[in-house]
């Protein structure tokens, strides 16, 4: 059997719970889709101009950032978007996917994340007023979406590792385009992302792998590397 090679484009570190179980959620989404898949970790100062991810049937990128290399994972990100490659982005992935979209489709070429360019202009990665460093929330997602329908319910609870997420300003340029958001909190912030006519490409600020860890398949995983099968 051919196995799936997904990409994992971030800095590995061992100590990392969502790296740690990455490859455990993965390894049950393939068991679940009747597929092989083989987790690659790709450095992000490995990336260089993209090339080489070609090989790849998925990319995700992954939690802990800042990540060595910034212009890595926007590239890596990039490819996945324009390329049609089935993406998914959680925590760190899911900022850096912002930050991809709004300088390369919004055109917004300044574009910066709070933490490591803290006197930019336009930041559209900005601290959470509540940090979510280990916190479990509730998630709202949006009827109909594709992350709606992985999961089989429009009511979740998942785990986060972070202190920031999207800015006013991003979230209402996203209104009217292909980007849309599909997962909110109680207070109506945005937790989620997902992008219109492209196989898979979602992003989320929440972890939800961290789940395979206590023997949970996290389903958007498992739509993930069902996407890749389906379009192998």
């Amino acid at each position: 059997m051919h196995a799936l090679q997904v990409g994992l484009i971030g800095d590995h570190n061992d100590e990392v719970v969502a790296h740690r179980a990455i490859p455990v959620a993965l390894d049950m989404a393939a068991a679940a889709c009747g597929v092989a898949v083989e987790p690659i970790w790709v450095p992000t100062e490995q990336v260089g101009d993209g090339a080489s991810l070609a090989e790849f049937d998925g990319l995700w990128c992954v939690p802990a950032s800042p990540y060595r290399s910034m212009d890595g994972a926007l590239t890596a990100i990039r490819v996945a978007r324009e390329r049609h490659v089935p993406f998914l982005g959680t925590c760190g992935g899911f900022q850096h996917a912002m930050i991809e979209y709004a300088r390369n489709v919004l055109g917004w070429a300044d574009a910066e994340h709070a933490e490591t360019a803290p006197q930019a202009r336009r930041q559209v990665i900005v601290p959470l007023l509540c940090s979510l460093v280990e916190v479990t929330d509730a998630v709202h997602l949006v009827e109909g979406s594709r992350l709606a329908r992985a999961y089989g319910v429009n009511e979740i609870t998942e785990g986060y590792h972070c202190s920031y997420g999207l800015s006013p300003d991003l979230r209402e340029a996203l209104a009217d385009g292909p980007l849309r958001v599909c997962a909110v909190d109680d207070a109506d912030d945005v937790r989620g992302v997902e992008l219109d006519g492209h196989p898979f490409f979602v992003a989320t600020l929440f972890q939800h792998e961290r789940g395979a860890l206590q023997g949970r398949l996290p389903p958007a995983v498992r739509a993930f590397v069902q996407t890749m099968a389906d379009t192998y």
